[in-house]
């Protein structure tokens, strides 16, 4: 599938930035797929206004494609879209393992109609820019691609400017997420979109949940050939909007209009550092999310396949002290008022 097969009305949304929420996996606590949960949550996303979903990437936890929940999961997300949102939405697959996994998962996406695929390196650990490039060309003749610089802490890459620059060149390369949660990495990539010339081709997103807003808000101005090249991050893909997505939504329409504050990437952060368990590397970072889910009532538990992942010790706190500090970020009340409807 070539990116110019994408619908016209969903390849907009993608290319204006759109709020894109990387989707948890809802289990029961015997570990199995909670179907009826895992539908409220798409149809929360759906209705705090995301104008596309993230299925089967690190939020929805690598270990599904063990578990024999990859397709299952994607399917009942797809199918709820189509049956709930009543709009057009822009829906991403993830991708990850070896070219052959890789290649078979985007051809499960592809059957289940999503129109772009997100992929995860982490599996490519050793290999030099010339192979992970002959391994990103050969997925991409199987789906429009989105890159995914992961952040090293939870098994992401270092990926060098220069592999950024032929990442981009890649025809069927649609959009990237940055989330090295690095500064100077994160210039990295666009620097090479900007390099390969493909600034038109290639969205950018941002994954860097320590910094969201300060990315929406930075134009990023490089040179070349002796011309000045502005670029705009223009959306997000972030596993922190899988919570409190409704008012990440209106925060990014502020963006968008010009009228957000800067200081308000500070309190995002802030949050983000509980949900995300910054003080143990990220450890709690799944879990973090589901506590919040959980305490709205979308989520039964803070389950995850791996019965050792789970809150760190003091990361509970660290979600109360955010909660009370920032009121004004939290969704609770929309949550309260259409949890019910969700969950039918």
């Amino acid at each position: 599938m070539n990116w110019k097969e994408i619908p016209t009305e969903v390849f907009s949304i993608l290319r204006r930035g759109t709020v894109i929420p990387a989707h948890p996996l809802a289990l029961d606590a015997q570990r199995k797929l909670d179907v009826r949960r895992q539908r409220a949550l798409t149809r929360y996303y759906l209705d705090a206004g995301a104008g596309g979903l993230a299925v089967g990437v690190h939020s929805t936890q690598f270990a599904i494609r063990e578990a024999g929940l990859y397709e299952p999961v994607l399917r009942t997300a797809i199918e709820e879209a189509r049956g709930w949102a009543r709009r057009p939405v822009l829906m991403v697959a993830g991708l990850s393992g070896r070219t052959a996994q890789a290649r078979q998962e985007a051809a499960i996406a592809r059957g289940l109609g999503y129109s772009a695929t997100m992929l995860s390196l982490a599996a490519m650990k050793g290999a030099g820019v010339d192979e992970l490039i002959e391994h990103c060309t050969a997925v991409a003749r199987e789906m429009p691609l989105f890159g995914f610089y992961l952040q090293e802490a939870v098994g992401g890459l270092y990926l060098p400017a220069a592999f950024w620059r032929r990442f981009a060149q890649i025809e069927n390369v649609v959009a990237i997420k940055i989330a090295p949660f690095n500064r100077y990495r994160t210039l990295d990539v666009v620097r090479g979109v900007v390099e390969a010339r493909a600034e038109e081709r290639v969205t950018l997103y941002t994954g860097n949940d320590d910094h969201i807003v300060l990315d929406l808000l930075t134009p990023f101005a490089l040179n070349r050939d002796g011309e000045q090249v502005t670029v705009r991050i223009k959306g997000g893909l972030l596993g922190h909007w899988s919570v409190w997505t409704k008012t990440a939504v209106e925060i990014f329409e502020e963006i968008k209009k010009g009228k957000a504050d800067l200081g308000l990437d500070a309190k995002v952060t802030d949050a983000n550092s509980a949900f995300f368990d910054v003080a143990n590397n990220f450890a709690g970072c799944i879990p973090g999310c589901h506590e919040v889910l959980r305490r709205q009532g979308l989520l039964g538990g803070i389950w995850c396949l791996d019965p050792n992942e789970t809150l760190s010790r003091g990361q509970a706190q660290e979600i109360d002290r955010v909660y009370a500090a920032y009121p004004e970020l939290n969704d609770d009340a929309f949550v309260r008022a259409n949890l019910e409807r969700w969950l039918a």
